[in-house]
């Protein structure tokens, strides 16, 4: 059947004339912030306790605008008798927003979870040589990272999550040995100053009475 004359022009005119009726609505932004979907690709956020400097991430970035700079350290034996461990330490690990085309590649190919997407979008600066921002930076954005979808109540806890939990107790744990040994330490302090004789009073070596 041979479509009618005009159908597509009348078609185009009731979509115009639909949304000229309706009411436009205008996003006051900054002063509102948009309301974003939860796989948004806003910013590369590190993790950088997960991070071991395989150097995966800079390898397979097509831009290569990953930088990162590290150093090794050795580890002493854990047990005596014990062989020591070298690994590698992080020194620097930054990322130029100039040049990255947010593909994604460098989260995929991270086989230890230290790359996540936040929806954080508000990072333009004036000069463009700003664009290139420093781990520490990307750790403050990993905290707008949003949480991972809800497991089976069967499930075990996500990675990112036990890692977290164990970094944290560990520096809780450093931190109360810490405050243990300065505990001893006053006690043993105070012990001391207890336990030592006082010092013998000299008799002054003034006129005594009766003389003058």
């Amino acid at each position: 059947m041979a479509p009618i004359p005009g159908s597509g022009l009348a078609k185009g005119l009731a979509v115009t004339l639909r949304t000229m009726t309706k009411k436009t609505v205008t996003a006051q932004y900054p002063d509102v912030q948009p309301e974003l979907p939860p796989r948004t690709r806003g910013v590369i956020a590190l993790f950088e306790e997960n991070c071991t400097v395989c150097m995966l991430c800079a390898r397979e970035c097509p831009d290569w605008c990953i930088y990162i700079d590290s150093h090794k350290e050795t580890v002493p034996a854990a047990v005596p008798g014990g062989r020591e461990r070298s690994r590698n330490v992080l020194d620097r690990f930054a990322i130029d927003f100039s040049l990255c085309m947010y593909c994604g590649i460098c989260i995929e190919v991270c086989p230890f979870d230290a790359l996540f997407w936040t929806p954080e979008f508000e990072y333009a600066e004036t000069d463009i040589h700003e664009l290139t921002h420093e781990r520490d930076k990307l750790r403050e954005w990993m905290w707008t990272v949003p949480a991972p979808p809800a497991l089976d109540p069967g499930a075990e806890e996500p990675k990112e999550i036990a890692a977290a939990r164990k970094t944290a107790d560990k520096l809780a744990a450093e931190q109360a040995a810490e405050a243990e040994r300065a505990a001893e330490a006053t006690e043993a302090a105070q012990a001391e100053d207890a336990g030592r004789p006082e010092p013998p009073v000299t008799p002054s070596s003034g006129p005594q009475e009766g003389q003058s």
